[in-house]
């Protein structure tokens, strides 16, 4: 398997190359250069396949570092918890994403790079340093999965300010390896900075450089795993329309990723808070980034999202073939919240507030666009939950009217001091952090 760069300047290279190299040398991002199908004895034994089984079957077609039995152990060992299928009844479900050690989907991603980026490097005496821009769930994820790995460092770039108190808590407390960066900017502004220094030639002859970011293709690979695995727990016979919560949309790609090996999905739906470029697009077929607003939702705070020029490449540039495939919707704090509150009372059931977007586009897309995938009424909508309720207890809390219960492994962190570098959104400060610290 070769991945080929959606700028289409680079010669193809093995997975271990775009994995550690994390962006193309053109500035672009890595895709598998062709789409391998799942044979149909996958398809007609997934029901009885684990979360383990299907990671498993499924990387061993793109990763090609790695031996067999080694790939399988990684995966077993970073994939240790369960992605439940809830029933909300009429059709629609939510996949929990939120089992893992940090109770965020981002521990599919983080946990599985941890354990390849070390098996890949093997002895290498020279550090490889994790750049990583979060809004929230990714710094948490990739701290703990990276945590003490020998032979890597990790740097957390997070906008001062737009996390919550508790992702804050998780990102900054970590220690060991781990460094938090506090950033006078937004997300957007973090991402331009780690794409800055992966761009910046002079750094990367001094340091040996990788993301744990969603532009990078080894983040992706995993996430396509539960895709499958919520196919495989349906008791309904038609291919679903998946709903995602999104904000860089590397989780949406990680979906179309999914059905490009051969993945019964009627469609997607891209569900985005008040930062709309992407459904802006969908509507008008014109993409126009800019600066990110602040939401209750906050790790979907993303004014230019690194996977649309992904999404873009996937259906070869074809605006029409995007459109037939994907439906997206925006929704304000209100909405959000009343949505909360609504699938609470109705089906005493918690979400946090990304997954209460995803929700309400669920709703909303029922309401006025049934039949835009030519799907039937019966058709099962499943919605990504991304991350556990508590971990947005000052957001929800008011909303129901009740104290959330914060699991055992979340309020380990609350109670340890906070650790960051205080930095400005100036490439150059980073650049002369990153050489003071690591070389």
């Amino acid at each position: 398997m070769k991945y080929i760069s959606t700028n289409d300047k680079t010669p193809p290279v093995s997975f271990s190359e775009a994995a550690l190299q994390g962006l193309a040398p053109d500035g672009g991002l890595y895709l598998p250069q062709s789409w391998p199908q799942l044979p149909n004895s996958f398809w007609d034994q997934l029901g009885q396949k684990s979360l383990q089984d299907i990671g498993f079957e499924v990387s061993r077609l793109f990763v090609d570092s790695l031996e067999d039995e080694l790939l399988e152990e990684n995966i077993s060992e970073a994939l240790n918890f369960d992605a439940p299928l809830v029933s909300l009844g009429n059709h629609v479900y939510v996949l929990e994403l939120f089992h893992g050690p940090t109770l965020a989907f981002k521990d599919f991603g983080a946990r599985f790079m941890s354990r390849i980026f070390s098996a890949m490097r093997g002895g290498s005496d020279q550090d490889l340093v994790i750049l990583a821009a979060t809004s929230g769930d990714t710094g948490s994820a990739v701290a703990q999965g990276f945590l003490g790995v020998e032979g890597i460092q990790v740097c957390l770039l997070y906008p001062k300010g737009k996390v919550s108190y508790i992702q804050e808590q998780q990102l900054t407390t970590a220690g060991q390896n781990v460094t938090a960066l506090e950033v006078e900017g937004t997300f957007d502004d973090c991402q331009r900075m780690v794409k800055a220094a992966f761009s910046d030639r002079s750094l990367n002859e001094k340091l040996q450089l990788s993301s744990a970011n969603s532009i990078n293709i080894a983040r992706l690979i995993p996430q396509m795993f539960y895709y499958y695995y919520a196919i495989g727990q349906l008791r309904e016979g038609n291919p679903p329309i998946f709903c995602v919560p999104s904000g860089n949309f590397g989780n949406l790609t990680a979906g179309l990723m999914a059905q490009k090996t051969g993945m019964p999905a009627a469609g997607f739906i891209a569900a985005t808070n008040a930062n709309d470029v992407v459904p802006e697009f969908l509507e008008h077929g014109e993409f126009h980034p800019r600066s990110s607003k602040r939401t209750i939702s906050n790790a979907m705070d993303v004014g230019n999202p690194s996977n649309f020029a992904r999404i873009v490449h996937l259906f070869d540039g074809d605006y029409q073939k995007i459109k037939q495939k994907i439906w997206g919707a925006s929704f304000s704090d209100s909405q959000t919240r009343q949505a909360i509150k609504e699938v609470y009372r109705e089906h005493d059931y918690l979400m946090d507030p990304h997954t209460a977007v995803g929700y309400r586009a669920v709703q909303q897309y029922t309401a006025s666009e049934q039949g835009y995938f030519s799907e039937s009424e019966s058709t099962p909508k499943i919605i990504l939950s991304t991350a556990h309720p508590a971990k947005f207890g000052d957001v929800i809390e008011p909303v129901i009217s009740a104290k959330i219960d914060i699991p055992a492994r979340l309020k380990t962190c609350l109670n340890k001091e906070k650790q960051s570098v205080e930095m400005s959104d100036d490439y150059d400060d980073l650049k002369k952090w990153l050489m003071d610290s690591y070389r």
